[in-house]
Order: C-alpha cells, then sequence, then structure tokens
C-alpha cells in the first residue's frame, strides 16, 4: 500500500496557508539546531519513503492525476506541485530546502550549472539600459556573461577595490545590480557584506554574491541583507568531482518571479540524479570542511615563510588584511588559496606546476583531490595586470590527503 504521506506529496495535496507560511520561511524544527544537522537529517526522514534511509531517485520526466481538476489545479501552481521535473522534482526538492535552510534563506531551487544558477540570477535582476557594477574580480565565466549581455542593452564595469568609498563612487545613475564574490576571486580579499547589503538597499540596487568558496556553513549573506546567494554545487557542496550542479538561495518574493520565468523557461535545472549525489555530499559536508581548513592552514602557512613566494591569499591566516572582516563575516574558511611567485613569470609559474607530483592540474575545486592550476596562460599577461591579478600568481585547491604529503610536494616543486 502506497505511504498516505508519499501519496499526497504526489498528488497534488494542497498545503493550507499557515503550511504556506512555514515552508516560506524555512523555520527549523527545535530539535535541529545545527547546520551539521540539517546536512544530515533535515527533511530526509525514512517514513515519506517506506523506511529507506536514502531518499529515492524519483527519475521520472511528469507526474499524473487521478482527475483533470486536480491536472488543472497542479498546472496553475507549478511551484508547489509536482507536475514536470523540469519545475518540481521530490529528490531535487528535498536538497533544495537543505540550502535554503543552511543559507537562512526562504527558498532556494537547483540548477544544472552554477553558471546555469549565475545566469538566471542575473537575467532576473537586470533589463535593457541597466548596469551592473562587479565588485572587485569575480569568475571568469560570470564575467563572460556579462561581456554577452551588452547585446541586449545591459552593461557593466569593475572596481578593482574592495574600500567602502571606492565602491560608492563606483555606483552609477543606472546601476541595479551589485554583483561579488566574498573573499573575490583569485586575490581572496574580503568585502564588507553588511555595508553592501545596506548601501544597495538605500539606493534600490540589488545584490547577488557567489558563496561557493565560503559554504553556508562559513558564511550567510543573506543575513547581512545581501538578495540572492548564488552556489556552484560541483565545488564543496557535492565534494566529490562526480557532480556538476548549482543553486539560488533568495527570498519568497524574487523566487516566485524567477521560478515562472528564468528557472522555468531557460530550462537548466538539476536532474534528480544529481540531486541524489549532492544529498550525499551535504551530508559529510560539515566533516569535510574542517578537514579543509586543517590542511589548508598549514599549506597557508607553510608558503607564507616559502623565499620563492612574495605572498600568500588566505583569510585564514592571522596575517591577513581584513581580520576583522574575518572574525565577523566569516566562521570558518575553505581549502582555496593563492601565492604568488616573486619570479613573477610564465616560466616560473609552468616550471612549479609542472613539477608538483600529488596535486593534480585542473580547472574546478572543492573536491576530496588537491588540484593546482594557473591563469597566467602565457599570452594573457596584459589581461591579468589589467584584472590586478599577479602573472605570478598560482592557485591551490587542498583537499583530503595529509598535510604534511602536500607541503613536502609543494616544497620539492619550489626548489
Amino acid at each position: 500500500m502506497i505511504n498516505k504521506k508519499f501519496k499526497e506529496n504526489i498528488f497534488g495535496y494542497q498545503p493550507t496557508k499557515k503550511e504556506k507560511q512555514k515552508e516560506q520561511t524555512m523555520q527549523l524544527p527545535d530539535n535541529f539546531s545545527s547546520d551539521q544537522e540539517i546536512c544530515m537529517h533535515f527533511d530526509t526522514g525514512a517514513e515519506p519513503f517506506f523506511g529507506a534511509i536514502i531518499p529515492p531517485i524519483f527519475g521520472n520526466s511528469l507526474f499524473v492525476y487521478p482527475t483533470h481538476e486536480e491536472f488543472v489545479q497542479a498546472e496553475n501552481d507549478q511551484k508547489n506541485h509536482y507536475v514536470y521535473s523540469r519545475g518540481t522534482n521530490p529528490t531535487v526538492e528535498i536538497v533544495e530546502k537543505k540550502l535554503a535552510s543552511l543559507e537562512q534563506g526562504e527558498q532556494c531551487k537547483c540548477f544544472a550549472s552554477g553558471m546555469a544558477a549565475i545566469t538566471a540570477a542575473i537575467f532576473n535582476s537586470v533589463q535593457g539600459g541597466d548596469h551592473v557594477l562587479c565588485v572587485s574580480n569575480i569568475y571568469k565565466s560570470t564575467m563572460d556573461l556579462l561581456i554577452y549581455m551588452q547585446k541586449f542593452g545591459v552593461r557593466h564595469s569593475v572596481v578593482y577595490s574592495t574600500s567602502k568609498e571606492d565602491i560608492e563612487k563606483a555606483i552609477m545613475p543606472n546601476t541595479k545590480l551589485l554583483y561579488l564574490e566574498n573573499p573575490t576571486d583569485m586575490n581572496l580579499q574580503l568585502v564588507d557584506l553588511k555595508f553592501i547589503g545596506d548601501m544597495a538597499k538605500s539606493r534600490g540596487i540589488r545584490t547577488i554574491i557567489d558563496n561557493t568558496w565560503a559554504t553556508p556553513l562559513f558564511q550567510k549573506p543573506l543575513t547581512y541583507g545581501i538578495d540572492i546567494v548564488v552556489h556552484s554545487a560541483s565545488k564543496y557542496l557535492g565534494g566529490h568531482s562526480d557532480l556538476v550542479g548549482g543553486a539560488i538561495i533568495t527570498c519568497g518574493e524574487i523566487m516566485r518571479d524567477l521560478f515562472k520565468k528564468e528557472y522555468l523557461l531557460f530550462g537548466g535545472t538539476m536532474g534528480p540524479r544529481e540531486a541524489s549525489l549532492l544529498l550525499r555530499g551535504l551530508q559529510t559536508l560539515p566533516l569535510r570542511m574542517k578537514a579543509h581548513q586543517e590542511n589548508t592552514m598549514q599549506v597557508a602557512s607553510f608558503l607564507s615563510s616559502h623565499p620563492s613566494v612574495k605572498r600568500v591569499n588566505y583569510p585564514g591566516l592571522r596575517s591577513q588584511r581584513n581580520l576583522e572582516l574575518n572574525n565577523k563575516q566569516l566562521t570558518g574558511f575553505s581549502g582555496l588559496m593563492t601565492f604568488e611567485l616573486i619570479n613573477a613569470n610564465y616560466e616560473a609559474v609552468k616550471a612549479v606546476i609542472n613539477k608538483v607530483k600529488i596535486f593534480k592540474i585542473g580547472v574546478s575545486w572543492g573536491s576530496f583531490e588537491s588540484l593546482i592550476m594557473s591563469p597566467n596562460f602565457g599570452n594573457n599577461i596584459d589581461e591579468l595586470i589589467k584584472e590586478h591579478i599577479s602573472p605570478g600568481l598560482i592557485r591551490l585547491s587542498i583537499g583530503m590527503e595529509p598535510a604534511e604529503k602536500l607541503i613536502a610536494d609543494l616544497e620539492q616543486a619550489l626548489k
């Protein structure tokens, strides 16, 4: 016999007004008082799924209804009913509720990639004639998207500074969106999120932050007044280099509009199999982030005293700039860091990267393996300088290998 609660969920159960309000605010039950408990247990009780300890993968593309009336009701309210997996899916929905709760936001939607989430968030926030201000360095593909959007009359500029005065001066009369990462891309500078949130709201400007580096465990931007949080779930949230996905967390008002437009119409939605992998990753996220932080602190400390290294960019170092913001905004530090060679040229960068043995050369980050790469491709020095990135910069994603082995690998590569 089909479980009654499960059947109601599938066949268009209409929640009461009180239940809808509870769902929108994503209030945690009293017995779930920590992020670790949310990652492991929130909304994945076995009762609706016949006692299964892991939620099943609902791989079906559509959901059927016993009557036309119930189908019409569901079709007219796809956000709260299962109709077609491009809109809602039970497996994906469990992940979305977890991420919304972790970020202390009202609602979340998961996407097929981080860039799908970023694209939906930006397109929902601007229109032709608007200006987007990027605060310091951001992900290159996000910048490429903003360049592409010029064909639609959306302009952008970058303020390569995190000071309050410089950011305010860079705002234009038609600025409608502030986009940032914290810490910033490559240079890992810190931005005052409370200032950004308050200042933008006073001017009627929307804010979007890419919170992939910190994860919801170490930073909660919505609590500082940021409007939209985006994630690449391919990184720490998944954590096993076998998943490509993204997420948007925001308030119910923004999400209602975004769901009908950029989510349903763009079609870049997360599939149930990817959602199942993401659920697995979230269950161990707190343990993995603790290990990433411990390993990276040791590697960063080693590099900061190495004679071949000019500078280490990692907010976890006590000598790092903006220590006050560290203590206020970040409750921990992830495993992505950069360092700059004194000999800042392509040949030196290439020599170090080619000599490592444990680190793997590749893009992405945030998984169990340690990775190394550089934005210096040998033919883009002028572009790097324009973006305030040292040609001698090398990026490390510190994984789960013993820290002493990673340090020894870097030591022999830097000789």
